[in-house]
């Protein structure tokens, strides 16, 4: 190859200058001629107190007292004195016979010193004993639950389908536990200061704790919801209608409750009636109060916004109207002996049909009206008030149960019972085709 031909040398590189980095914003320290700050001083951390021994020792006293009063509670505690099994919902009861049997015999019977009456919630029968509450198979009488304290149990209703047992602890019956009669469990509680001796009077809506010198009425979960008598602890003076009275017998009806009061000053009794849940649970709402023509009298019945009164002396059922107003008079034949004295707790024993209200008087059932309560007709012998079975009337008589018309009192049969010697007062109840009998302490079941 030629020199001619030979590539040119190329032209130098011409180098420029790097320019300078960018500055890198927000890294720049501007602070480069100044000395860097002295470092604080160390400061010695103070002692904890906690780290002498003897604070040591005091820290674990308190742990252990604290466990020891945590268990002596956990074993004091009114849960730890108790004892409680739930059952499932019981089976349907197969339903009453069409008409009652010519012939009952005993199926089983149980102890139930706190129930004055059988005690029926749906498909399950409950007793009260001691300090036991147990639901029952009516078919059997076995246990299906109970419920259990180390408490006595003063008394126990149903009431709007649930049981309310209430217990004594120290001077009065002042604990109330409340139960669902099918499974056992509990569905409220309440601490009040119903009187030994309480027994409870309900109108479907609400329930009254009876007693000499205090009434207190609940509603269905147990919140209170009307005192009267003489409050313990008051708070709010001047609130009771009448202070120093003494309380014969009581009934409810329509949410009213009615009482026979017995006050200083007075001539005679006092027929007093009530709501059972005015606008303020301290502060009575009377609907009236009059003073009465005797002494010992006794409500035995209320019906809408009438109730009936037994004078004793005068030998008469005098019927009230709402307004206090006497609406009737009737002559009263019963011994003597049946008006003595106020019933225990201060219930008369009675029971309603949609027909009639049943008063067992102690010897004789009077059969009143529900309309007006005007008496209808009487039954002589008789050892407890009648109660609807199989669609027929049945009250308890010596010796067996007479079937009533319940328009005339007159007898359809008689059925023959072997009571056992027991010649006392009879209360009846019905579970399907089950009658129960309440005698005495007894509870006992016939089919």
């Amino acid at each position: 190859m030629s020199e001619d031909e030979k590539a040119p040398e190329s032209a130098p590189e011409v180098v420029t200058p790097a320019e300078d980095p960018a500055p890198d914003y927000g890294s720049e320290d501007v602070l480069e001629d100044v000395p860097p700050a002295s470092p604080a001083p160390r400061v010695k951390a103070r002692r904890s107190p906690w780290n002498r021994g003897r604070d040591r020792v005091l820290a674990a006293v308190i742990a252990v007292v604290v466990v020891a009063v945590a268990l002596v509670v956990s074993v004091t505690s009114d849960s730890a004195a108790t004892d409680r099994t739930e059952a499932e919902p019981p089976a349907p009861l197969p339903a009453a016979p069409g008409a009652v049997p010519g012939s009952l015999a005993e199926i089983w019977s149980a102890s139930s010193g706190a129930t004055p009456v059988p005690v029926v919630a749906g498909d399950a029968v409950a007793t009260a004993d001691g300090g036991e509450v147990a639901g029952r198979d009516p078919l059997t009488g076995l246990i299906r639950w109970h419920y259990t304290r180390d408490l006595p149990l003063c008394t126990m209703n149903e009431t709007w389908g649930r049981l309310n047992a209430v217990y004594s602890k120290t001077s009065g019956c002042s604990e109330v536990t409340q139960l669902d009669p099918g499974t056992g469990r509990i569905t409220a509680q309440r601490n009040g200061n119903a009187e030994l001796g309480t027994r409870l009077v309900t109108d479907g809506s609400h329930v009254t704790a009876t007693g000499k010198k205090l009434l207190t009425t609940w509603r269905d979960d147990l919140v209170q919801s009307a005192e009267y008598g003489q409050v313990p602890a008051l708070v709010n003076a001047g609130k009771q209608p009448r202070t120093g009275c003494t309380y014969g017998t009581v009934a409810a009806a329509s949410g009213k409750v009615g009482v026979i009061e017995r006050c200083p000053g007075d001539p005679a009794d006092r027929l007093t009636v009530y709501k059972a849940a005015p606008e303020k649970d301290d502060e009575p709402s009377v609907s009236f109060s009059s003073v009465l023509a005797g002494k010992r009298a006794r409500v035995i019945a209320m019906s809408g916004e009438l109730t009936a009164v037994v004078l004793p002396d005068q030998k008469l059922l005098v019927i009230f109207n709402g307004d206090g107003s006497q609406r009737a008079a009737y002559p009263l034949d019963v011994p003597p002996s049946d008006l003595a004295a106020d019933p225990a707790g201060g219930v008369e024993a009675t029971t309603q049909t949609p027909s009639n209200v049943y008063w067992f008087s102690g010897s004789k059932m009077l059969a009143l009206s529900r309309d007006d309560l005007s008496p209808r007709w009487t039954l002589s012998s008789a050892s407890g008030p009648g109660i609807l079975f199989a669609s027929q009337l049945v009250v308890p008589i010596k010796g067996g149960l007479a079937v009533l018309n319940e328009n005339d009192g007159s007898t359809i049969r008689t059925v023959g019972v072997d009571r056992r010697g027991y010649a006392g007062a009879v209360r009846l109840g019905a579970a399907g085709p089950v009658l129960l009998e309440e005698r005495g302490n007894t509870l006992t079941a016939l089919k």
